[in-house]
């Protein structure tokens, strides 16, 4: 209970700080071209990042919990290589075909428009590849059991990121918050580095990194896959009247903040702690540990739904009602974050039940639930987002993320674990 306390006042510490940042590019600059532009640039680069926190770290833990610190380190170092190549190469011909695929992404975009998002775009792209990179560190840590050091490390960096933006905002306009966005990762890559432990030849044939690549196949394509969610949302979103693609994209990183606390506050080290009681073929701890997480997860969403619905609007007043943001937009993303509550309880629910999936090993299932729904969905999203706008758009993902946590906690049910 100690470590969960502290991991979630450290993740809600260093999550604030972040939405700080973009709390203050929103309120300074308001929903506008400019802010649908930088967060329509962001899409690419965050969908990596959903690669990366849904590949990665649900693989390379588990295998990479209870090993000897020298195979640990080995094959740490081997994943660096080899994450940190495939993203920089990726990386390169993003930027290189930016001015042609991302204007594609954004239909609705005036020409001006669609000429920053390219450049917004290429500026986050670099910022991919050191993101990419902390996805192998955060894993070594976590193996390490060392939980505290990767949430406070990230406060450092976000609180020298904001103040250098408050400097730089009002000088250079939103071309500096996609720049600062980039430095931070960079930054936060070069401190997370001494838990890599001393360079090392990396063996790229070891049977750690080949079970690896076996397990992260099927994720890295399913989830590549299903994770264009945002891609869609951004071009449904950019048809709209400006602005909306700001809100919408405001309400789901509020959501995903509180998500992302819950995940490291629990989710995280629920990972090593179950895949430990896996290997040891402790099935009733296994059994005991992950019903108990589930249900404390189940609780704390609901209650801060229920915080939501009854206290909301002031709640968003207080937030983001100054500066160039009006009444009319707060209400307009109150309603947003109504229509999507229940993408940010299936969200949070599901994420238990798909860290006892790979606490396992077991990546298949998860993916190809995933990638069914995502196929059925996809569709349905965009023809309810004809016919009702954003409401639309963001009750379909509700309906959506709630049917793939029930469908997650059915399949783990039925699963017989040994």
């Amino acid at each position: 209970m100690k470590l969960t306390i502290q991991l979630g006042f450290l993740s809600a510490v260093n999550i604030g700080i972040s939405l700080l940042f973009q709390w203050y590019v929103f309120v300074k600059l308001g929903p506008g071209v400019e802010t649908d532009a930088l967060f329509a640039g962001m899409t690419v680069p965050q969908l990596v990042l959903a690669v990366i926190s849904g590949s990665l770290m649900h693989v390379l833990v588990p295998l990479l919990a209870g090993e000897d610190e020298d195979s640990l380190r080995q094959n740490a170092w081997g994943f660096l290589v080899l994450i940190g190549g495939l993203f920089g190469l990726i990386a390169l011909l993003l930027y290189a075909a930016a001015p042609w695929w991302v204007p594609l992404t954004v239909p609705g975009f005036d020409l001006a428009g669609r000429s920053l998002t390219v450049d917004l775009t290429r500026i986050q792209l670099i910022g991919m590849v050191f993101t990419a990179v902390n996805g192998v560190q955060l894993a070594a840590y976590h193996a390490r059991h060392r939980f505290l050091l990767v949430e406070f490390t990230p406060i450092l960096v976000s609180i020298t990121a904001f103040l250098l933006l408050v400097w730089a905002l009002p000088r250079f306009g939103v071309i500096a918050a996609a720049w600062i966005a980039t430095l931070r990762m960079g930054m936060q890559t070069i401190l997370l580095a001494p838990g890599m432990g001393l360079p090392t030849l990396p063996d790229l044939k070891s049977a750690t990194i080949q079970q690896a690549w076996q397990r992260i196949k099927p994720l890295l394509l399913g989830t590549a896959y299903y994770k264009t969610d945002t891609l869609v949302d951004r071009f449904l979103l950019s048809t709209a009247q400006s602005g909306s693609l700001s809100l919408y994209y405001l309400a789901q990183q509020i959501y995903g903040a509180i998500s992302q606390i819950l995940n490291k506050a629990i989710a995280t080290p629920l990972v090593p702690a179950l895949s430990v009681f896996h290997k040891a073929g402790d099935v009733i701890n296994f059994r005991r540990l992950y019903y108990r997480k589930l249900l404390q997860v189940c609780v704390i969403s609901f209650a801060g739904l229920l915080i939501l619905w009854i206290f909301g609007q002031e709640m968003l007043s207080i937030l983001i009602g100054y500066g160039n943001t009006k009444y009319n937009d707060v209400e307009k993303l109150w309603w947003i974050m109504l229509w999507l509550s229940g993408m940010f309880f299936g969200a949070t629910v599901g994420q238990i039940a798909t860290s006892a999936f790979y606490a396992i090993g077991n990546t298949k299932t998860v993916i190809y639930m995933a990638v069914t729904n995502y196929t059925i969905y996809i569709p349905v999203k965009i023809i309810a987002f004809s016919v009702f706008g954003i409401a639309g758009l963001a009750i379909s993902t509700t309906i959506y993320l709630m049917t793939n946590m029930i469908f997650l906690i059915y399949l783990f049910q039925q699963l017989k674990v040994k």
